[in-house]
């Protein structure tokens, strides 16, 4: 197969690595400058991607179209995107909800092919080797498979139902990424009562994800009755210690949804998943 031509949009951090990537089995990768930052231009010259003038010009020479942008801008790029009639490969590879990412393939589908991505990693620089998921057609997530074979982007393929890798890449970092700031409370909290280094003591004893843990989800719900009470107490802690308190007393308002399965022993992860889905 020849190698195409590809274009990125736009050359953030990810943006510009991943495209780096994409330039070993491509003939070019082009980007867009006019608008772009300083360090955007920068990025592109340190990782050798074809600046263009416009958008139009990028669209026409391509074949395959990374669009790697912040989340709140990904549907705007996809109507600029389809108002100039793209025919080749369009790669949604943001972080938006799957629901967005089908909107966004009805907006470019009657001209381009468009495959759902969702990054899980740090950039492809320094050692670090990200997965790439893909959901949609199989001809056109094989081509972007072929893209970025023997480079430091793994790719992943999840069938062919456009969503499937943005929902995977959600769900993780929705766990990942609370527990990041889970992590700045708790510390937070214990740091105004001088505990700090307890704390960090205590949960050093345990090195486990419970993400890996799913059974669990049923002996959470079971205690929930107690949970909850205790995570308004400790937002009320924040709260005093001049801390946001919003995501505990959030978390105290799911734990509620398992209020009628006190102590539950026969309940099973499915179950407790079916009743947190009920209001």
């Amino acid at each position: 197969m020849d190698q195409p031509t590809v274009g990125i949009l736009h050359p953030g951090s990810m943006g510009a690595a991943v495209a780096a990537c994409a330039a070993t089995n491509a003939s070019e990768v082009l980007w867009c400058e006019p608008g772009r930052s300083t360090a955007s231009v920068e990025r592109a010259a340190q990782f050798g991607l074809t600046a263009v003038a416009m958008l139009s010009e990028l669209l026409e020479r391509s074949d395959i179209v990374i669009s790697l942008c912040p989340p709140a801008a990904a549907e705007d790029l996809a109507r600029d995107v389809a108002g100039h009639r793209f025919t080749g490969v369009y790669v949604e590879a943001n972080a938006i909800n799957p629901e967005r990412v089908q909107r966004i393939a009805r907006l470019l589908e009657s001209d381009a092919v468009v495959v759902d991505g969702g990054v899980v990693g740090s950039p492809p620089v320094r050692g670090k080797t990200p997965t790439l998921y893909l959901s949609g057609p199989a001809a056109a997530t094989a081509r972007i498979e072929a893209l970025f074979t023997g480079t430091a982007v793994e790719i992943r393929t999840l069938g062919v139902e456009v969503g499937k890798a943005s929902a995977l890449k959600l769900a993780y970092a929705s766990f990942q990424k609370t527990s990041r700031l889970l992590v700045a409370l708790a510390v937070g909290m214990a740091r105004e009562h001088g505990v700090d280094q307890e704390l960090i003591e205590v949960a050093s004893r345990r090195t486990d994800s419970y993400l890996s843990e799913p059974q669990y989800v049923a002996k959470t719900a079971a205690r929930a009755w107690r949970w909850g009470p205790e995570l308004e107490e400790a937002a009320d802690a924040l709260e005093f210690a001049g801390l946001p308190p919003e995501m505990l007393r959030a978390a105290a308002s799911t734990l509620a949804r398992w209020h009628d399965v006190k102590d539950d022993g026969e309940l099973t992860p499915n179950d407790a998943l079916d009743r947190l889905a009920q209001p």
